[in-house]
């Protein structure tokens, strides 16, 4: 059961970096053929657009991280495993989505900006906690097990 459920979230998961990679060729192309103007980073709407940015990776990285963290303890009280798997599948889906969702937006203000070098490394920040969202059997069966009494929680 943990391998589907894996294997269902690996979807969502490369899903999101093809999207990124989708929304940063899209990005490179409006720019290099003129569909889009380059916004100067420090003009204000461009200032906008890094604020924008920064503060989704502030703000969603931890929600998606944590929030899913707690979700699972939740999860975990759940008796009928059919029902236990698909609440994970479904929280499972919501931290993948908020995790790297800053990841498709960084790089669409990469190029956006100009190749402001920034915006790449809020991308990157967003690319490390999607990382962290990688769905394995494993995970998910550490995720859904129930802590041993006195077991440390991290």
């Amino acid at each position: 059961m943990e391998q589907k459920t894996a294997r269902r979230l690996g979807y969502w998961y490369y899903g999101m970096m093809v999207l990124a990679v989708l929304v940063a060729t899209l990005a490179y192309m409006a720019v290099m053929r003129g569909w889009l103007q380059v916004t100067e980073p420090l003009s204000a709407s461009g200032q906008v657009i890094q604020y924008v940015v920064i503060f989704d990776v502030l703000l969603t990285v931890p929600i998606g991280l944590y929030g899913f963290s707690q979700a699972c303890k939740r999860i975990r009280e759940i008796e009928d495993e059919a029902a236990r798997h698909e609440a994970y599948y479904k929280w499972g889906i919501a931290r993948i989505v908020l995790v790297s969702n800053a990841m498709v937006l960084g790089m669409g203000a990469f190029y956006l900006l100009g190749g402001y070098q920034p915006m790449l490394f809020v991308a990157a920040i967003a690319a490390i906690g999607w990382y962290f969202t990688k769905p394995t059997a494993r995970k998910v069966e550490i995720e859904l097990t129930q802590p041993a009494e006195g077991q440390e929680t991290y």
